[in-house]
């Protein structure tokens, strides 16, 4: 029986982590990795026309390319992620002066579609060093939002999710106990957030309206690099590292749990053989009792096992009454005989009177 309760103390145990894991994969679990961005080009001078040969004019190639530090170090059978899988857009804006305002941009932006890809690269004719920016929008999931300024300095928080700033703004109402009193759906702004939301009172149902104009998209990455056609190395490479979140872990890990099968085939196994051993217990215990009574009296023992064997015989047979003790004549020589006997006559003058009546049609008020 303790292992019983054990059991059942066990299997409730575990459910509740089951439930906990679920409600923890709901909200996101993000870790902060480095990605280390190589931005290379290569200078690929003129050449003059020869024999059987064309000619081109000098040209350089830019490389913008990148990886997670240590991305297989724990696991070396994980799958590499794609760089472009970390941006929602990149721009690169080359000098103005040198390439013109029509060819001076070099845009990709994420679709639906979107084949994603190790690295962008572009390549210009030009003999001449080439100022550049890059600029990195990174694909926030879920999505993240720049404070205003005012706002932003009040909290605390620059750029988060949206409920981390609903989270951030309540905690700033309780510490300086901004809840109305008396109507606790309202909020009394302080000449702080009165500035900010433009009105001295307001529900509590209004704040994710009112934080919509005061939301705005995330800076991007800007990296300012100069593509260098000088000295005797034809390629230059330069390197930035940069923060990302990227799921945890131990999300892969808590999901493969919840979908794996084999340990539920398992403890269903181990709960069958459970039922099968408790069986085999009780089975084992009634013998004991069984044997242990007849040690202690044999002889009554037997009287009441020869009893309960009659009881038994009885049922299954569906004999009424108790034909041993019927057939002697002591049996009919108890108190209860003569109210038996009379109650027998009773019915019977019952039954004969309400036959002759029925047969004479008299009805029977």
């Amino acid at each position: 029986m303790d292992l019983l309760a054990f059991e059942r103390k066990l299997d409730a145990t575990i459910m509740r982590k089951r439930l906990d894991i679920q409600e923890a994969l709901k909200r996101p679990m993000k870790q902060k990795r480095k990605l280390r961005i190589f931005i290379s080009n290569t200078f690929y001078p003129a050449k003059e026309a020869g024999e059987g040969e064309e000619g081109s004019v000098a040209s350089w190639e830019l490389r913008v390319e990148g990886r997670l530090l240590d991305d297989t170090k724990n696991d070396p059978n994980k799958v590499k992620r794609k760089f472009s899988s970390f941006f929602k857009s990149l721009v690169i804006e080359l000098d103005k002066d040198l390439y013109g305002p029509d060819n001076h941009l070099v845009e990709w932006h994420r679709t639906l579609t979107t084949q994603e890809t190790d690295g962008f690269q572009v390549k210009r004719p030009g003999d001449k060093n080439v100022r550049c920016t890059i600029l990195l929008l990174l694909d926030y999931q879920p999505l993240q939002f720049k404070l205003d300024p005012r706002l932003a300095r009040l909290l605390g928080v620059h750029t988060q999710t949206r409920p981390v700033i609903i989270s951030a703004l309540w905690q700033y109402i309780k510490t300086h106990k901004l809840q109305d009193s008396h109507e606790r759906e309202f909020i009394n702004c302080d000449k702080y957030l009165e500035q900010i939301f433009a009105c001295p009172r307001m529900k509590f149902a209004e704040i994710p309206q009112r934080l919509n104009p005061l939301l705005h998209p995330p800076d991007p990455i800007v990296i300012n690099h100069v593509i260098s056609v000088e000295g005797t190395e034809t390629k230059q490479t330069a390197c930035y590292d940069i923060d990302v979140e990227v799921d945890d872990t131990l999300k892969t890990q808590m999901n493969n749990f919840l979908l794996s099968t084999a340990s539920q085939q398992e403890i269903q196994s181990l709960d069958n053989k459970i039922h099968e051993t408790v069986e085999t217990i009780n089975q084992l215990k009634t013998n004991r009792e069984f044997f242990l009574s007849f040690a202690k009296d044999p002889q009554q023992f037997i009287n009441k096992w020869i009893i309960s064997q009659t009881r038994d015989l009885k049922t299954m047979t569906d004999v009424v009454g108790n034909p041993e003790e019927e057939r002697r004549a002591e049996f009919y020589y108890q108190p209860w005989a003569q109210e038996a006997v009379c109650r027998y006559f009773y019915t019977k003058v019952q039954q004969k009177r309400a036959e002759l009546e029925q047969a004479l049609g008299i009805r029977n008020s």
